[in-house]
């Protein structure tokens, strides 16, 4: 075999990126957690996808994905379907952040970060029902999993927390998100379904907010922190460095070094939320962890 020692520096510059991304998206369990304490949920989530929103507009009008068509297709009914998938996203998407918003409230952040990352876990198997192939390594990732998710939330009998439930079903709506964005992506620009997804997000959770939560300048401006870095930074910069990395990066070591965001999230809840971590749940993460690693390997038989 011949060492290319330019593929293996744009290989590493790539998944070094992505380990970026994985640590904003971590730590942004707890700038949720933190921005609460002076807004609603909704609130949170409306203003920092609209944050997110702003942040990408550049890149779609004068980034270089400007030079990428908006929609990969032409006729009417593949659209149709476009549009309609794009708007599924959104509501995916939303749904699968206020759920994870919501369940934060009763949860730490580094057990919200692992339980939201069996969506890992979930999304090849959820793929069985749309003809996908499975492998022996999918399997043992579920088994692996599901020991870790006991280990880690189920500490009094077979009862979850109430904010472990709501985390555990945001991973289920992310599944399903995961599996419209594969078949939206190769059918438009990046940018642009990025866009759509976020500000019908922000749409949704702002009308929400309005509704049910005192929402105000004042509040907001005191949250102005974890807003900003769940904004631009989580939304906006990670989805950005994510785009940017997959295009060089291997789609198994891209998979991997992502799901590395669980890790992050119990880091960033221990260090400066000073959450209790047991030896359990210690447990728990490495099986979940090892669970959604195992699942990107795939071994033949």
């Amino acid at each position: 075999m011949i060492y290319d020692s330019a593929m293996y520096k744009k290989n590493l510059r790539s998944d070094l990126v992505l380990l970026l991304a994985a640590i904003i998206w971590g730590f942004a369990f707890v700038a949720q957690r933190i921005g609460m304490d002076f807004v609603g949920p909704f609130t949170y989530n409306g203003v920092r996808f609209t944050l997110g929103t702003l942040v990408l507009l550049p890149f779609l009008f004068f980034g270089a994905s400007g030079k990428e068509p908006l929609v990969k297709v032409s006729h009417p009914s593949d659209r149709r379907k476009i549009i309609i998938g794009s708007l599924m996203t959104g509501l995916f998407l939303f749904g699968g952040v206020a759920l994870q918003q919501l369940g934060l409230q009763q949860t730490t952040a580094g057990k919200a970060g692992f339980i939201t990352g069996l969506y890992v876990v979930f999304v090849p198997i959820a793929g069985l029902l749309f003809g996908q192939r499975s492998h022996i390594s999918m399997w043992i990732g579920a088994l692996l999993s599901v020991s870790g998710l006991y280990l880690l939330s189920m500490t009094n009998g077979f009862n979850f927390a109430p904010g472990d439930k709501l985390v555990l079903y945001c991973a289920i709506v992310f599944t399903f998100h995961v599996l419209f964005i594969a078949w939206l992506s190769p059918l438009m620009n990046s940018f642009l379904l990025a866009i759509i997804q976020f500000s019908i997000c922000a749409l949704l959770n702002l009308l929400i907010a309005f509704t049910i939560e005192p929402v105000n300048l004042e509040s907001v401006l005191q949250a102005w922190a974890p807003i900003a870095y769940g904004g631009i930074l989580s939304v906006g910069v990670a989805y950005t460095l994510q785009v940017v990395a997959q295009k060089t990066a291997h789609p198994a070591h891209a998979s991997i070094i992502l799901s590395l965001e669980a890790v992050f999230a119990v880091i960033g809840g221990w260090l400066i939320l000073h959450e209790g971590f047991t030896a359990r749940m210690l447990a728990g993460c490495i099986l979940m962890l090892l669970g959604m690693i195992a699942v990107q390997v795939r071994i033949k038989c």
